[in-house]
């Protein structure tokens, strides 16, 4: 029972923190602009771990990298430290082991990216027809444009309605069930 508890406060924490950086480095990428709430939420949540950690880590062609690197390293405690809580014994842990690890915890920022992109087209869609002029609206286009840009140029409106959104939750869950059958191929493999 306090197993439980301990790796569901692990999970909730880190994974949090996990998903704001994740989130801080993909506003930064699409380079959107800073008086947003969200942004300006995530950058006073994070900025106490990621202004120390771009001394280290600078960044590389407009790729922030620390909080990208943070957001991974979030992952990685959480799989290894439930691992351990679960029993998983410290003397067994191998370099391919955390190879493993780090892997995976790749891709989970993946999924949680891929989450992140489904969330926001859904809310998109239904901030479209029930408020196209919300103060979040912007954000939202920015971040999607680019995702949904690839299918508009190939699907057009139908009578007016955009069916690009549609397209990309069915591409979404694809990769999310290839992502499925690569993570249990590589925790088999380590």
């Amino acid at each position: 029972m306090s197993n439980q508890i301990l790796i569901f406060l692990l999970e909730t924490v880190l994974g949090l923190f996990s998903l704001a950086c994740l989130l801080r480095f993909y506003l930064q990428l699409f380079r959107v602009h800073y008086d947003n709430p969200l942004s300006k939420f995530l950058i006073a949540v994070t900025n106490f771990i990621v202004l120390p950690t771009r001394r280290i880590i600078p960044s590389w062609k407009g790729f922030d990298l620390s909080t990208f690197i943070l957001a991974w390293v979030g992952q990685f405690l959480i799989m290894v430290s439930t691992s351990f809580i679960q029993g998983y014994e410290l003397d067994t842990v191998s370099g391919n082991t955390m190879v493993g690890f780090g892997l995976l915890s790749l891709l989970e920022l993946v999924r949680l990216t891929l989450y992140i992109v489904m969330a926001m087209v859904i809310v998109q869609g239904i901030l479209s027809w029930i408020n196209p002029y919300s103060p979040i609206a912007p954000l939202l286009a920015s971040f999607t444009h680019p995702i949904l840009g690839i299918f508009q140029r190939f699907i057009p409106p139908i009578a007016n309605v955009d069916l690009s959104p549609l397209f990309v939750l069915v591409a979404v869950q694809l990769l999310l069930m290839v992502l499925t059958g690569l993570q249990q191929e590589i925790a088999v493999l380590f």
